[in-house]
């Protein structure tokens, strides 16, 4: 006689982990913002926009007719001074003020992080509207937090991705070529980041996010130039839909396991050199990419990271992404800094101990090291 399995009891606990794929509406299109005034409007009576200074002076005139017309209490909210505890606990003060029932996140990537994290520890809804394709923000489930100097912190998982994310052509079309093309090497970061994490993975979904991983690639080696000499195109469209859209779509289906290693971690150690607060996220994320793909060389003597370096670098031209530290703006960068940067980057929790071999802060100042011209590295290490 077979055994008989008893069935689990309803009342013993279990880890569920939640597959957080995606927004639950995403409305994209030339104008969208205003022609979505009452899909914001059922989110809300009293919505609380963060997002900076200047944004905010800028996006509060396509705002204004929509809270009018919908007949909605809004308030705006700038946090400052980054994304960090401190304008958090600033901004809970303001909703709990203004009595806010939603959070509109407009922005840049900060912007939208700190909006998703006070929406979360406040469990409301979050819409985020992009003001830029500079990255994938608006459309995850995750945030990073920043010392007030602007040093990253660590990154918090939020419950679900945003209620709602729109995506308005017009409104991205006024952010500068700068934006575009960080969001570039933010997004095509995907693919050498997420094939390197995923290992010998045979997860339906995370196959899947792997395989959009080189398709975003794939896609922006083709479209990137096109697109950033004719912005508002069809071209420029796809690109920006890759950079905002599609890049999230890989974390969401392949969550921590097609994320970051080290071209992110990289970024996240260079933050912490004052210098390099001027530096836009995808700019130091394409650099990291670099220097991921020279440890891979230099430690695996992985000879497609080479072929890969110099396809990149071929990309970085056309399009004016930085190869070097000094195109990064850090020429006059101390030895002390980068190392403290490396240190940063190869701290226990870090996200480049994904790479598939051990990585030491001496190896990945090197790597950092031997991106750049022989002058500076001269300089560096001469520590003049």
């Amino acid at each position: 006689m077979p055994s008989k399995t008893s069935p689990v009891s309803p009342c013993v606990s279990t880890t569920l982990t939640p597959l957080l794929v995606s927004p639950s509406q995403v409305i994209k299109g030339e104008g969208v913002l205003f022609q979505a005034r009452n899909v914001i409007a059922d989110f809300g009576q009293r919505p609380l926009v963060v997002g900076g200074q200047q944004t905010l002076k800028v996006i509060s005139p396509h705002f204004d007719p929509i809270f009018s017309k919908c007949r909605l209490k809004s308030a705006y909210a700038i946090y400052t001074p980054d994304c960090s505890e401190s304008s958090l606990d600033a901004l809970k003060t303001t909703l709990k003020e203004h009595q806010g029932d939603v959070i509109i996140g407009v922005g840049g990537g900060k912007a939208l992080d700190i909006a998703k994290l006070l929406a979360h520890q406040r469990q409301l809804p979050i819409i985020t509207v992009p003001t830029s394709a500079a990255t994938c923000a608006a459309w995850t489930a995750l945030s990073n937090l920043y010392s007030n100097e602007g040093a990253f912190q660590h990154d918090v998982s939020l419950s679900r991705c945003p209620d709602l994310l729109i995506l308005d052509y017009a409104i991205i079309k006024t952010a500068s070529e700068r934006t575009l093309v960080a969001g570039i090497g933010d997004a095509i970061a995907k693919w050498y980041e997420a094939s390197v994490s995923s290992g010998d993975s045979t997860t339906t979904l995370t196959i899947a996010a792997v395989q959009q991983a080189r398709v975003l690639r794939d896609l922006l080696f083709q479209k990137s130039v096109a697109a950033l000499k004719t912005p508002g195109g069809e071209v420029w469209r796809e690109v920006v839909d890759a950079c905002v859209l599609l890049a999230g779509v890989i974390g969401g289906l392949g969550g921590a396991n097609c994320r970051t290693v080290a071209a992110h971690a990289v970024h996240n150690g260079l933050t912490h050199i004052r210098a390099a607060h001027s530096i836009l996220h995808g700019e130091k994320v394409a650099y990291g990419i670099l220097v991921q793909l020279r440890l891979e060389e230099m430690i695996q003597s992985n000879q497609l990271a080479v072929s890969s370096r110099q396809q990149l670098l071929k990309f970085y031209e056309e399009i004016g992404l930085p190869k070097t530290l000094e195109e990064l703006g850090l020429s006059n960068v101390t030895l002390g800094e980068l190392r403290r940067a490396a240190d940063v980057t190869c701290c226990p929790e870090s996200d480049i101990h994904r790479l598939p071999f051990v990585v030491s802060s001496e190896q990945l100042l090197a790597a950092m090291v031997s991106t750049t011209s022989d002058f500076v590295s001269d300089r560096i290490f001469s520590n003049v």
